[in-house]
């Protein structure tokens, strides 16, 4: 197992166990008890676990958003293909505000051989959109929440009311169906909702795991979001719901 299998692999017995010894997560990983103190180190420097005697317990309280360090680290190949699927509903010449996120981030990457105008919501999209030369990148400007590197304050909210958007990709904490979009927090919802007034589309693109789920913010009813994009599966008693309200849901193809 390698460092990055072993941190995701650490993280998420925590999340699940609350509390781990040195011992069992070096039997469970096949490192040594060294290796696993090193680990947990640097999880720890990331806000992902706090450590205590023989071991470590979870620092991620389930009302409480993942560091991005730690999100960042999970699910790449779903964001990939979530990113290309976004891509496929995206016309070139589009103007597009990107959202917060990990999986912005890999939707931003993906736009690498397109033609958009772009205002991102953090500075993490914003430096994977820098490398695309087809990218007009437009700022919103704003102070910068650190970690995240998202944008919030009133001036992106102001930035979001002056402008017009024809698409508004969201990300989101959660989304239910009777909940609809929100976040963690709610400085962001701020600008997600001022985002999502100025689009005529909102496409959400959310994985697996945020379907079902409500965080403290709301951010929009479903009746703002007029698709999303994700890799629940079809049969998932979310989805269906979904459906049923007449939410036309996208699935990324297995290619």
């Amino acid at each position: 197992m390698n460092v990055m299998d072993r941190h995701k692999f650490v993280v998420a017995l925590l999340m699940k166990e609350n509390r781990a010894t040195v011992a069992e997560l070096a039997l469970a990983t096949g490192a040594s008890e060294m290796t696993i103190r090193r680990d947990l180190e640097v999880l720890e420097s990331r806000g992902a676990l706090r450590r205590v005697r023989g071991g470590a317990v979870s620092n991620l309280p389930g009302g409480v958003e993942p560091p991005y360090a730690i999100r960042a680290m999970s699910g790449a190949q779903a964001k990939e293909r979530l990113a290309n699927a976004v891509l496929e509903l995206l016309t070139d010449g589009e103007t597009v505000a990107l959202d917060t996120g990990t999986t912005a981030v890999a939707i931003a990457k993906a736009m690498a051989d397109r033609q958009f105008t772009v205002t991102p919501l953090s500075l993490h999209a914003a430096f994977a959109l820098s490398a695309h030369p087809g990218i007009q990148l437009l700022l919103p400007g704003g102070q910068v929440r650190p970690e995240e590197l998202s944008f919030y304050g009133h001036t992106p909210v102001q930035t979001f009311r002056d402008l017009c958007f024809d698409t508004f990709i969201l990300g989101c904490c959660g989304v239910d169906p009777v909940q609809g979009a929100t976040a963690y927090n709610l400085d962001d919802v701020q600008v997600k909702r001022a985002a999502v007034a100025s689009a005529q589309r909102v496409i959400l693109v959310a994985t697996a795991d945020k379907l079902g789920r409500a965080a403290l913010g709301r951010i929009c009813p479903m009746e703002q979001i007029d698709l999303i994009v994700t890799d629940a599966p079809e049969s998932s008693p979310v989805v269906e719901e979904l459906r049923a309200q007449g939410v036309e849901v996208v699935h990324p193809s297995d290619g």
